[in-house]
């Protein structure tokens, strides 16, 4: 009990004692915040590009596709523990309008709507088909025209630097001109002469807010069919490029995706003798995870970099407390040496600067989460008022595709924060008080020490 009491006067007596206070709380009022912010912004990326492609997907990196997918899908949608699949056709192709002078290079998504909104998260994208989005290929001001979904950062002043984009009432009705060159299944043009490319019109019917920046800024969705016939792939034996998963609620995900590989190697297994059998042997089964890797990738990269970097400031906290209990501790040598002139052993020494060091950190810790805590709480408002005033923004939404700054406490990550500056604390705390229990009682006691 004299260990606690004595760390508590100690505590309150010297002033020097606020540094390391300050210092402790300071660093987890940094880490708290940026952390906090960081897990978030990653979360949502992952989280968007899950509602990009689902599940699961069956793919190849070919523009020839694959032949026979049909039956497959079809073997696919007898499972118990698929719920959705879609059938997707991906090229590239140049985007004008009717006499325009500019081309623009684009990617082109051929999918069914319907099948598409139940695999992955398509309907929460679209703005003017929210509520219908099953007839997200059907514009409002002609039903009998065959429309198309843009990527929203393709459309013209759509968004200003607030982050909000700009929508009419209304649709416009706009006119766009898509080609592209369609291959045979050998990879061939299939056109020959002078006339290659396949063009065809598609009118603006609504448009798409994935908020990745890559297929908001590329990408225009037309129906399946049309798709298909631009990009060569319809005929005889009609092909496609990928087809998109989603697996029923609850279930796991690397088991039914390993149950999906091995479904395929039957299936190619079983169709190895037909005609186009080769370009079934170039197509992979991923989950959403291993198929989005490259995009995910580099942010992940990112926060283990920023946590390292929170470890060197978690060192620099260690130094600090290792100076102030090195000061305190030097002047102490009279307490100490009547503690041991009394029979206190060193192991009880060191124990009394343990317990004052978690009583530093206890409280650091617990400052600096409750101003961490604030902030998040208000970061929004705060950089609200920050635009309104000064025309700031943490990051400029006219750029970067981010809506209200992530600041969701997790608590789990708080308390580990909070444990770890204590447990900094004491690590600092710790040589200078085994420093301290060595000490014998006379040399502790000695004038020029006192």
């Amino acid at each position: 009990m004299y260990k606690l009491k004595l760390a508590i006067r100690y505590f309150l007596r010297r002033r020097i004692t606020a540094i390391a206070v300050a210092a402790v709380a300071l660093c987890v009022f940094i880490v708290v915040v940026v952390m906090t912010v960081m897990n978030g912004l990653v979360s949502e990326f992952r989280s968007k590009n899950h509602n990009f492609v689902g599940d699961c997907v069956i793919s190849t990196d070919s523009l020839v596709g694959f032949p026979y997918y049909a039956e497959f899908i079809a073997e696919l949608d007898k499972q118990q523990f698929v719920a959705a699949t879609s059938g997707v056709i991906r090229s590239y192709g140049l985007l004008t309008q009717p006499g325009a002078d500019w081309n623009l290079g684009i990617e082109i998504m051929g999918i069914n709507a319907a099948d598409h909104i139940g695999a992955t998260g398509f309907a929460k994208t679209l703005h003017y088909h929210k509520f219908d989005p099953e007839n997200a290929f059907i514009p409002a001001y002609n039903p009998a025209l065959v429309g198309c979904v843009v990527g929203i950062d393709l459309m013209p002043s759509s968004r200003d630097r607030s982050g909000e984009y700009y929508h009419s009432q209304n649709p416009p009705r706009y006119e766009l001109i898509i080609s592209c060159f369609p291959l045979t299944p050998k990879g061939g043009l299939a056109r020959a002469g002078t006339d290659l490319v396949n063009t065809l019109s598609f009118f603006y019917s609504d448009d798409s807010q994935s908020e990745l920046v890559k297929v908001d800024g590329k990408m225009i969705y037309v129906p399946f069919e049309y798709a298909q016939k631009m990009c060569g792939m319809s005929g005889e034996t009609p092909r496609i490029s990928a087809v998109h998963v989603k697996f029923t609620d609850g279930a796991a995900l690397d088991e039914n995706c390993n149950k999906v590989r091995q479904m395929w190697r039957a299936f190619v297994e079983a169709n190895k003798d037909r005609r186009y059998a080769s370009l079934l042997e170039n197509v992979s089964v991923q989950s959403w995870i291993e198929n989005r890797r490259s995009t995910i990738g580099p942010m992940e990269k990112e926060q283990t970099m920023l946590i390292l970097l929170f470890g060197m400031l978690g060192i620099i906290t260690v130094f600090v407390i290792f100076v102030v209990f090195y000061m305190i501790i030097s002047h102490k040598s009279k307490d100490i040496g009547i503690l041991r002139s009394i029979g206190v052993p060193e192991r009880g020494v060191v124990e009394l600067f343990i317990y004052f060091a978690v009583i530093v950190g206890a409280i650091g810790a617990g400052i600096g989460a409750a101003a961490g805590c604030g902030v998040l709480v208000k970061a929004n408002d705060i950089e609200g008022w920050l635009f309104a005033t000064f025309k700031y923004q943490v990051w400029d939404r006219s750029i970067y595709a981010i809506g209200d700054i992530p600041n969701k406490i997790e608590l789990h990550v708080l308390a580990v924060i909070m444990l770890s500056a204590v447990a900094a604390s004491v690590v600092g705390a710790l040589v200078p008080a085994i420093q301290a229990a060595r000490k014998r009682p006379a040399e502790a006691l000695q004038v020029n020490q006192l």
